[in-house]
């Protein structure tokens, strides 16, 4: 049975998701739904001819911050110290270069204006951050995501790279201050072959639900 949701703010228990993990359509992106959302394991994925579509997918792709795996290439980028890295600056131009830079195989982006906006709308109101990238002042790379520090855990959206490297040093980080603030894991919902390389790995989607309950 698929749920359409109206202005009334709840979303279906995410266990009632498609195969696929297609939970719910409709709603909208307000701050007050997209907390909801990501509070219950729930996150809008959808295109621009869409109506706004909510998944909870089986099974979920996660990191758990100490298992994040730093190559021997990585670990030189690193020791150069060739990049700097900020927290929480420059959002809005992370989350557009999140929707702008070309993906192999990806005709466009799911990262909609209207998605940009609501986000945007999360980090004005402290619950979506952003870890940027700089090489001689210039944003290289970057990733954002929204924050959920009352259970422990960090939902990332996207992130994006200019030069090689420049994503995963962001990653790299953002994996480092999940560690410094006790964080159970990095949601990272759907599988990636570049993410699994980085650590990442697939589980179940009630275990997931319980990590993100506890």
């Amino acid at each position: 049975m698929m749920h359409y949701l109206t202005e009334k703010l709840w979303f279906p228990n995410p266990e009632e998701a498609t195969e696929d993990g297609l939970l719910a359509i409709g709603g909208d992106l307000s701050v007050k739904r997209l907390l909801l959302a990501y509070n219950s394991g729930i996150f809008p994925w959808f295109e621009d001819d869409q109506p706004i579509l909510w998944w909870s997918p089986e099974p979920r792709m996660v990191l758990f911050p100490e298992k994040f795996k730093v190559s021997k290439s990585l670990r030189k980028t690193l020791k150069r110290g060739k990049f700097k890295i900020t927290f929480n600056q420059n959002f809005e131009e992370v989350i557009k270069n999140c929707a702008n830079v070309p993906r192999k195989g990806q005709p466009g982006t799911w990262i909609t204006q209207e998605m940009q906006e609501a986000y945007i709308d999360l980090h004005k109101e402290g619950n979506a951050i952003s870890v940027a990238v700089w090489e001689n002042d210039k944003l290289v790379g970057g990733l954002y995501g929204v924050d959920l520090p009352q259970k422990k855990v960090f939902c990332g959206e996207s992130m994006f790279s200019l030069v090689s490297d420049a994503s995963k040093v962001a990653f790299y980080h953002l994996s480092e201050y999940a560690k410094t603030k006790n964080y159970k894991l990095i949601d990272c919902q759907i599988y990636n072959e570049h993410l699994e390389s980085l650590g990442a790995e697939e589980i179940g989607r009630a275990d997931f639900l319980g990590l993100l309950m506890l």
